[in-house]
């Protein structure tokens, strides 16, 4: 059998790189007579470049921006021909916040890394989003490209409340002619029920009862620039990055997509016999813009089986089959606590166990 290996990061413990090789490595132990294709994967979050660089090679640029909380991060840009990858996790991510300070977390180094890649003379920018602990609406990126408002744009979510007037002209100008794609992994609005603030903002150390004002702060960042853009599909996306970047002219893409299309998935996936992905969790946040259902859907418009190798798994088997995954299998149920001391083991053992009961 021939076996496509695509799985994204389990997040804090494998890479998706990894997380490939432990599935291949676990799989051909059981399975030494089958062909596997390792295809790390990304949804636009920590990894975006460095799957981007492996597959399409490309220059990496080192540069320093400013991170969420103020302090310098270093950062990397990949540039292939005029167009510059971006991950926005670097200089806004959660794992520079440690969850911590999520009321002041700016993105103002994002908009420092987008102003890097035109300086090196990108005509198109792929911003991968997620990952980030802020929690802004994008206001710090706005802020970094000369955008003006009647509150300080730069110092977190608490700072937009009240924020009537901003002036977007600046910004605008500063990308005239550049193409820019916001690749993301989720599909939520800004604001609301579903918003940034209360789905995400409680993982990157926002308190419940701090919730409604924080909502309320980007409820009225949305009412002082495009209310419409705000219901968007992804304007939720990295803590309301992707609202700002629709803001300033960019076209939204599902991060798996743009990762499938560099590394030539579907057409690995045709040559195939049987899918394999992974996350740390397949849960109900899996049927959006994540890995895995990317993956079973390309899988599916070939007619190829595809099954998940998870750190958990959280979805019941009705919308498991709605999605397209066949099966799927948990680390934490194989080997308990092992599953976080020693990840890359425990899915290799798990991976020879699915090989015996899926390989011919």
């Amino acid at each position: 059998m021939r076996i496509v290996i695509a799985p994204d990061k389990y997040a804090g413990t494998l890479t998706a790189r990894e997380a490939a090789t432990a599935i291949a490595t676990g799989w051909l132990r059981r399975a030494p007579g089958d062909e596997v294709d390792p295809v790390p994967m990304s949804d636009g979050g920590p990894g975006f470049v460095d799957t981007l660089h492996a597959a399409l090679g490309g220059q990496l640029e080192a540069v320093t921006v400013r991170g969420p909380l103020g302090e310098p991060s270093p950062a990397t840009l990949l540039l292939v021909g005029h167009t510059a990858y971006v991950e926005t996790a670097q200089a806004c991510g959660l794992a520079l916040t440690g969850g911590e300070g999520a009321r002041r977390a700016s993105t103002y180094g994002v908009g420092e890394l987008l102003l890097a890649a035109l300086d090196a003379g990108a005509r198109e920018v792929v911003l991968g989003l997620g990952g980030s602990g802020t929690t802004d609406g994008g206001a710090g990126l706005l802020a970094a490209l000369g955008a003006t408002a009647d509150r300080d744009l730069q110092a977190g979510p608490e700072a937009l409340t009240g924020v009537a007037s901003v002036d977007l002209a600046p910004a605008c100008a500063r990308l005239g002619g550049i193409a820019l794609v916001a690749a993301s992994d989720v599909e939520n609005p800004l604001t609301g029920l579903f918003g940034a603030a209360k789905v995400f903002g409680p993982q990157k150390g926002l308190a419940e009862d701090e919730l409604p004002a924080i909502d309320g702060a980007l409820q009225d960042l949305a009412a002082a620039t495009d209310r419409k853009a705000a219901a968007e599909k992804g304007a939720g996306a990295a803590g309301g990055l992707g609202f700002a970047l629709a803001l300033v002219g960019a076209t939204r893409r599902p991060g798996v997509d743009v990762v499938a299309d560099a590394t030539d998935l579907a057409d690995r996936i045709a040559a195939a016999d049987l899918v394999v992905t992974g996350e740390g969790a397949f849960d109900v946040t899996s049927r959006g813009g994540k890995v895995p259902a990317g993956v079973a859907r390309l899988a599916g418009e070939h007619a190829r089986p595809c099954i998940v190798l998870a750190g958990r798994v959280e979805v019941g088997n009705r919308e498991m089959r709605a999605l397209g995954v066949e099966s799927a299998y948990a680390m934490v149920e194989r080997a308990g606590d092992r599953a976080l001391a020693e990840p890359a083991h425990v899915l290799e053992e798990l991976a020879a166990h699915v090989a015996r009961q899926w390989s011919c």
